[in-house]
């Protein structure tokens, strides 16, 4: 009864982390003019560090020779996670809206299928080709806008290329993790990246504060800073880690389905940003692309 318990909190718990990662959206929209993009970032993600840092602290300390061996790993895993798929995201929402950003990052699975194809000589079976070319033809869209027939008069939001270079490092990202395998502990291994994403984060941050405007004073970007880094940094992650456990990989993949679906509503609800067609129909291609591509089956 008890195991019964833990499954269905853990369904319960898990339809929650895109509504976590959904609050990443709104600083980021509500960030501009207040603090600069890798400011904002180097400060999540040092809390965030400090935070798994301290949860994980005894085995980091016992680990520490493994430590010093990878950090190059830790370095670009954080370079990837950390300082593209941080800062460029409030990058580009200078210009794009929160369902835009949510849209092309839910096509992320499917690069990472595509990326396995190519560099780990994975295989994709034809369901699954089927779903890359549903998916990739529902960012296409979403970043034209639905104006396939008037592309030679189109003018590209920039803001949705920031956050199609931070799909792709993503993937990357998640690749390299199977790729260097690591014998920490999943919240140690996250505590170095945010490290290392830190290291790399510094150097622009700190061209930020001599030639960018001051932040707003005020509490107005620490709190967005403390957003960012407990709702889809810290908490979501754990809920995601736990349930994972619980419910098993599959399972849990559910929260790329429904990512669009949180992000929609904050968007409308807080930010005012109203759906259009044109994000209608590329969730109806990205969904079910998702959706084809991270199916697994027995039979090619």
């Amino acid at each position: 009864m008890l195991e019964a318990q833990r499954q269905r909190l853990a369904v319960w718990l898990v339809m929650l982390v895109p509504a976590f990662w959904a609050i990443n959206y709104v600083v980021a929209r509500k960030a501009p003019g207040v603090i600069e993009p890798y400011t904002l970032a180097l400060g999540r993600w040092a809390f965030a560090g400090l935070v798994f840092s301290v949860m994980a602290r005894t085995e980091l300390w016992q680990q520490r020779a493994q430590l010093m061996r990878d950090w190059p790993h830790h370095l670009g895993l954080g370079f990837l996670g950390m300082f593209i798929c941080g800062a460029w995201v409030y990058e580009g929402a200078r210009s794009t809206g929160a369902m835009n950003i949510a849209l092309i990052y839910a096509a992320a699975p499917v690069l990472i299928s595509l990326g396995s194809v190519l560099f780990l000589h994975e295989h994709l079976r034809k369901r699954q080709m089927l779903g890359v070319a549903l998916a990739l033809g529902g960012v296409v869209h979403v970043v034209v806008r639905g104006e396939w027939l008037a592309l030679g008069q189109l003018v590209f939001v920039v803001g949705d290329l920031w956050i199609v270079a931070c799909t792709i490092a993503w993937a990357a990202y998640a690749m390299l993790q199977k790729y260097w395998p690591s014998p920490l502990s999943a919240t140690a291994r996250l505590a170095l990246i945010c490290w290392g994403g830190v290291v790399t984060l510094a150097p622009p941050t700190l061209w930020e504060l001599l030639v960018a405007p001051p932040m707003v004073a005020g509490w107005l970007p620490w709190g967005l800073m403390l957003a960012a880094a407990l709702g889809p940094g810290v908490v979501a992650y754990w809920i995601y880690t736990w349930a994972q456990r619980v419910l098993g990989a599959s399972r849990v993949a559910v929260v790329f389905y429904l990512g669009p679906l949180w992000a929609a509503l904050v968007a409308w609800g807080v930010l005012g940003e109203p759906p259009g067609w044109h994000h209608l129909a590329g969730a109806a291609l990205i969904l079910p692309g998702v959706f084809l591509v991270t199916q697994t089956a027995k039979t090619p």
